[in-house]
């Protein structure tokens, strides 16, 4: 039922602004844009941003000795292929501080994740392979201004096998 009424209006206008002032400090990415997600969790300002990506892929072969000669190599097949994500969170800021608890919520899962990047093309399926975090700048009631955090995500495939 629409309300109609002034008092019906202005309550139903309190209610949209307390659900949008929710999203915008829940693990949503609000109206930031996100620079990347990793199966549900999206990474923006207004959760958890990096600075920067390293991406390093590794390939694969065998040295076969030879008498008086340098080794033969053959190739063998890809290696492993990871990208890391150093960021820093501002939870006085943006986002509530529980973000790398959900990273790491998400690892202990131990099964992969969907990539997607900020452009929604499809970057196969990563698992997390490590995260460093640091905390500094303490308050006087024992909360963070700021948390430093290194994500590692290892390449599993294009697709999750069952």
């Amino acid at each position: 039922m629409a309300a109609t009424s002034p008092i019906g209006m202005l309550e139903n206008a309190r209610n949209l602004s307390a659900i949008a002032d929710k999203a915008q400090q829940s693990h949503n990415s609000g109206n930031a844009p996100v620079a990347l997600m990793l199966g549900g969790f999206k990474f923006s300002l207004n959760t958890a941003i990096y600075q920067q990506t390293q991406r390093s892929t590794s390939w694969e072969w065998a040295a076969i000795e030879r008498f008086s000669q340098l080794d033969a190599l053959q190739y063998v097949g890809p290696g492993e292929d990871t990208v890391t994500l150093p960021g820093v969170i501002y939870p006085d800021f943006r986002g509530d501080g529980t973000q790398m608890g959900r990273i790491r919520d998400m690892a202990n899962a131990g099964k992969p994740y969907q990539l997607v990047g900020s452009s929604g093309a499809v970057l196969g399926y990563w698992v997390i392979q490590k995260l460093d975090d640091n905390r500094s700048n303490m308050k006087p009631d024992a909360t963070w201004r700021k948390q430093e955090f290194t994500i590692t995500l290892k390449y599993y495939g294009p697709t999750v096998s069952k």
